[in-house]
Formats: C-alpha cells, structure tokens, sequence
C-alpha cells in the first residue's frame, strides 16, 4: 500500500465540488442506506482520500471508509452507428455510526 493514503489530504472547496457529481438514486443505493451508506458519482479522477475529505468537508460528517467502483463505457448502436456510452465511476461513503447525510433534502 503507497503511503499517500496514509497521509491526509486536504481538497480546497472548488475540487470538493468538482468531485462529487452527484448522488446515486438506486434499488441498491437504498439498501446501502441501511448499512449507513451514501453512494455518490465520482470524476473519474478521484482518489478515495480526495472523496474522503470532499464529503467530510462538504457535509460535515465524519466518514469510515470509501470504496469505489468504476464502470467502462460499452458500444450500443444508436439507429444504426455505432456509439459509446460514457465512464462512470461511483464511490460508496460509510459513515461513522451515528452520522447521516439526507440527500433528499434541497437547500436554499
């Protein structure tokens, strides 16, 4: 294991943003929120010590451990070319017990 995730990495609030695209909606996204699980779609380069501090900071809750999941763009045809979906890589955040974030919830 490299050393660089032992070290803490601290993302200024601009990267923060850039990482966490968005949160996954899914069956599977809410069978995870039993587990105190949030899963959210990533940049593709985003390292798991970056998602860490990025959903420390943005949320202010303390997380437990980042596992991340990257899926390769497969060919389709579309009305007869030949496409390609995009990349997408996913990070599902544990949280320390007793923290939660509410994603259903919009600020203003």
């Amino acid at each position: 294991m490299s050393w660089r995730f032992f070290k803490k990495t601290d993302v200024s609030l601009s990267r923060a943003l850039s990482l966490l695209l968005k949160p996954v909606i899914s069956e599977k996204a809410t069978f995870g929120a039993e587990r105190n699980e949030v899963t959210f779609r990533v940049s593709l380069d985003a390292t798991k010590p970056e998602i860490r501090s990025a959903v420390e900071k943005l949320f202010k809750v303390k997380v437990f451990s980042v596992t991340t999941s990257r899926q390769q763009g497969k060919q389709k045809r579309f009305r007869g070319r030949v496409g390609r979906r995009i990349e997408t890589k996913k990070a599902f955040v544990r949280l320390v017990k007793g923290e939660s974030i509410d994603i259903g919830a919009t600020t203003k």
